[in-house]
C-alpha cells in the first residue's frame, strides 16, 4: 500500500507537469500567499474524528491556524481554463478532533502537543469564470496530489479542491479555497486544509512594449494600437500600416489610406494637379471649358476646342461655315462642294432648285406681303444665293389673268421686289439682284382652270450673265 500510494502521487505530478507547457494566455504565471488552516475532524472517520463535512465550519474547536503567512503557491496557466498549481504550507497542530466528556456531558476538543505540519502539493484546476460570464468571480475545482508531514511522519495524499477567486483588478485577486486531503497511509490521518490569501498574476510577454501581449499581438515586434491587434498606424488616419498604401501620410479609407488634398476623387499620388480640383479622366486636372483638354495643356482654357488644335476652336475666317483647316479658300467665302472656295456659276440643277423654292412662295391675297409659312422657303433661297457670291440673278413676278391687266402688272412688280428686298435684308448684295414684274403676259398654264391660275401666280429666278 505504501509503495502504491507513492507511485500514484508521482504519476499525478508527472501528468500535471507534462501539460504545463501547453499554450498560455496573457499573464500565464501567478503567485499566491496566505494563511492556511488544517482540520482533522470532518473526514468520515470514527471518534475523535467525525463524519464527512460534520461541523465543517467549527473554526474554534477544530481548525489549526497559524496566524502568519503559512501558504505559498506558484501557478501556471495551461489552456482552455486549466491551470497547474504547486504549493507548500506550514502549520502547528494543537487540535485533533473531539471526544465526549461524560462528566461534562459535551464534546471536548482533543488537545495535542504542538506538532509541526508541512505539506507540498500539485493540482490541476478548472476555472468556471467564462461559464458564468463573469470578469470578477472565478470559481474553480481542482484535483491533484501531494505529500504531508506531521513532525517526522509523512504520507502521500490525493487531493480534491473547491475554491473561489475574486479579481480586484486584472492582476490581483483574493482567493479562498478548501481541499480534502486523502492519505494513503495510516500514519497520516485524512484531513481538510483551508486557505485564504491573495493571488498576483504576471508573466505576459510584450516585446514591443505597446501594452498588447505577444500572443495577441499581430505585430509583436512593432509597437501598435489595440484596435489593430497591436499593429501600427504611423499616420494616425485610422488605417493600419499593413493595409495603408500611404502609411506615412494621413489619407482616406476609400483610397487605402492615401490622401486627396483637393477633394476631387483622385488621390494625390495619381493626381497631376494635386492642389486644384479636377476631373478623374484628366488625372485630376481641371478643364474650365469642358472640351476634354486639361487647362494646363489648353491654349484656350476658357473657350472650347479640340485637342488636335491644343484646346482652341478651329477658325472660320471667311465665315462660310467651312473651317479654315478644311477651307482651300479660307479668306473667301465659298461652298462645301468646292472645298470652301466660291463657285462662280451655279449649275442648272441649282437654278431649278431656286425656282422650286420661288414658286412655293405664298403671298397674302392681292398683296405683296408674305404669309408666315413662307419664311423657311426664303431662308433656303438665301443660303443658295450665299453659295454663289459672284453670280447675279433676276427676280421675276407673274400673275394669273384675273382682274385688270394694269393691276396684275403692278402686283407682279411689287411681289418681285418684295422677294428682292428680303434677300438684300438677309445679306445678299443688292448689286447682284434685279426685280421686275410681268403681270399676266407669260402664263405657264391655262388661266381658265383653277389649277392653271395657281401655277401662273408665281415668282421665278433667272441666272444673269
Amino acid at each position: 500500500m505504501k509503495n502504491l500510494s507513492r507511485l500514484f502521487f508521482v504519476a499525478v505530478l508527472l501528468m500535471s507537469f507534462s501539460t504545463s507547457n501547453a499554450q498560455d494566455q496573457n499573464n500565464p504565471w501567478a503567485i499566491g500567499l496566505g494563511i492556511n488552516a488544517v482540520d482533522f475532524y470532518p473526514v468520515g472517520e470514527d471518534t475523535p474524528q467525525g463524519d464527512y463535512f460534520d461541523e465543517y465550519f467549527n473554526v474554534t474547536d477544530h481548525w489549526n491556524i497559524m496566524p502568519s503567512i503559512s501558504y505559498v503557491s506558484v501557478s501556471r496557466y495551461l489552456s482552455d481554463g486549466f491551470t497547474f498549481t504547486a504549493g507548500g504550507s506550514i502549520n502547528k497542530i494543537k487540535k485533533f478532533g473531539s471526544t465526549f466528556d461524560s462528566d461534562a456531558g459535551e464534546d471536548v476538543t482533543n488537545e495535542v502537543n504542538d506538532l509541526t505540519y508541512y505539506s507540498l502539493n500539485g493540482m490541476v484546476s478548472y476555472s468556471f469564470m467564462k461559464a458564468i460570464k463573469s470578469n470578477k468571480f472565478d470559481p474553480y475545482l481542482g484535483v491533484g496530489g501531494g505529500y504531508a508531514w506531521v513532525d517526522d511522519l509523512g504520507a502521500g495524499t490525493l487531493d480534491g479542491t473547491l475554491g473561489l477567486k475574486y479579481w480586484v483588478n486584472e492582476k490581483l485577486a483574493v482567493q479562498a479555497q478548501s481541499t480534502y486531503r486523502h492519505s494513503f497511509e495510516d500514519r497520516l490521518s485524512k484531513h481538510m486544509q483551508h486557505s485564504l490569501g491573495v493571488v498576483f498574476k504576471f508573466g505576459g510577454t510584450d516585446t514591443d512594449n505597446d501594452g498588447i501581449y505577444d500572443q495577441d499581438d499581430a505585430c509583436p515586434e512593432e509597437a501598435g494600437l489595440e484596435i489593430f491587434n497591436g499593429c501600427p498606424d504611423s499616420d494616425n488616419d485610422g488605417i493600419q500600416d499593413s493595409k495603408d498604401d500611404c502609411p506615412n501620410t494621413a489619407g482616406l479609407a476609400e483610397f487605402n489610406g492615401c490622401p486627396d488634398g483637393d477633394g476631387d476623387g483622385v488621390m494625390d499620388k495619381d493626381d497631376k494637379c494635386p492642389t486644384v480640383a479636377g476631373l478623374k479622366n484628366l488625372m485630376g486636372c481641371p478643364d474650365a471649358d469642358g472640351d476634354g483638354v486639361a487647362d494646363g495643356s489648353d491654349n484656350c482654357p476658357n473657350e472650347s476646342g479640340p485637342a488636335a488644335n491644343n484646346g482652341c476652336p478651329w477658325p472660320d475666317t471667311d465665315g462660310d461655315g467651312i473651317l479654315d483647316k478644311d477651307d482651300k479658300c479660307p479668306n473667301e467665302a465659298g461652298v462645301a462642294a468646292n472645298n470652301g472656295c466660291p463657285e462662280v456659276k451655279p449649275t442648272a440643277e441649282v437654278v431649278e432648285t431656286l425656282n422650286t423654292y420661288a414658286r412655293s412662295i405664298l403671298f397674302d391675297t392681292g398683296k405683296a406681303s408674305f404669309k408666315k409659312e413662307t419664311d423657311q422657303v426664303l431662308q433656303a433661297m438665301v443660303a443658295i444665293f450665299k453659295e454663289y457670291p459672284k453670280a447675279d440673278f433676276s427676280i421675276e413676278g407673274h400673275t394669273d389673268s384675273v382682274g385688270s391687266k394694269s393691276t396684275n402688272q403692278a402686283l407682279s412688280d411689287r411681289r418681285a421686289n418684295a422677294v428682292r428686298d428680303y434677300l438684300i435684308a438677309n445679306g445678299i448684295s443688292a448689286d447682284r439682284l434685279t426685280a421686275a414684274g410681268y403681270g399676266e403676259d407669260n402664263p405657264i398654264a391655262n388661266n381658265k382652270t383653277r389649277a392653271g391660275r395657281k401655277e401662273n401666280r408665281r415668282v421665278e429666278v433667272k441666272l444673269k450673265n
